[in-house]
């Protein structure tokens, strides 16, 4: 079920057993525009619902309650029930063998809501206090063998409109001697090119400028580092695309960050305006 092309407010309830993946499915949600909360008591489902209503930036959410909401057990059917008189609702439902959800809880370390003591016990209360819950579900997933980078892609393709949102390219310049931008996914050393700091009439100019962009691009080098970048981009990118990446950060960096990166930064700027992506620039050292 794709959510509603007229605007009108889409809910997704997103619950299921405790370890099968919820923060994960919601986290993707949130990336392909849901607007999302999590552990929402039931009683102020259908008060939130109605606010997001009126709200006209808001045309699809997303709402995670699973069993640490005690009443949630009690006031779901009926609450779910009210909601789908007035608009589109789809309950998701997760899951995953006991003894994969036994696995991951021991890896996280992190305690059952219903008790830590003894975690098959817990397990069996929850499946068995949830099982009419998941009756109601309008899908069942099972993620047993879905790594997190899996679910969040079966999320993604489940709920995203044919024309799927666009990778976000960010192409960060920026001078080694001040730092490595710690937020870049991708870094490029460009400090192999010969500089133009050390040319007295480019030396108070920037990469911006055509003076100093025309020798960057004299230099064979670049020309070369820039067609086997293209090379790699064009290998990457569709696999980030594929695996439900919504953003990319990409640091290219020489000396001082004001001649040689912002050049070349600009120049893959225009490069990857052709590959359907959102791409935007930051000289940082500029």
């Amino acid at each position: 079920m794709k959510p509603p092309k007229n605007g009108h407010l889409f809910t997704i309830i997103l619950t299921g057993l405790s370890g099968a993946g919820k923060s994960v499915a919601l986290n993707a949600l949130e990336d392909i525009g849901f607007f999302c909360v999590d552990n929402l008591p039931t009683s102020l489902i259908r008060s939130f619902v109605d606010l997001c209503q009126k709200t006209p930036s808001i045309t699809k959410i997303a709402l995670g309650v699973d069993i640490r909401e005690r009443k949630f057990l009690t006031n779901f059917a009926e609450t779910i029930s009210s909601l789908k008189k007035i608009q589109k609702v789809e309950i998701i439902f997760l899951e995953a063998k006991k003894e994969i959800l036994i696995r991951r809880f021991k890896e996280t370390r992190r305690p059952h809501p219903l008790g830590a003591q003894d975690l098959k016990r817990a397990l069996n209360r929850e499946g068995r206090q949830l099982s009419g819950i998941r009756q109601l579900a309008d899908r069942i997933i099972d993620t047993s063998s879905l790594s997190p980078h899996d679910l969040r892609k079966t999320i993604s393709k489940l709920y995203v409109r044919e024309k799927t949102m666009p990778l976000s390219v960010t192409l960060i310049s920026f001078g080694y001697k001040y730092g490595i931008p710690a937020e870049a996914d991708l870094l490029f050393d460009v400090r192999f090119l010969p500089n133009p700091n050390f040319i007295e009439e480019l030396k108070p100019l920037t990469g911006m400028t055509a003076k100093v962009k025309d020798f960057v691009f004299k230099q064979k080098d670049s020309v070369h580092f820039l067609e086997k970048l293209y090379s790699l981009l064009d290998f990457v990118i569709p696999l980030y695309m594929q695996e439900g990446r919504s953003y990319l950060i990409i640091g290219i960096g020489c000396t001082g960050g004001r001649h040689r990166s912002p050049a070349l930064a600009e120049e893959v700027k225009k490069f990857l305006r052709g590959k359907k992506v959102a791409v935007s620039v930051i000289h940082r050292d500029i």
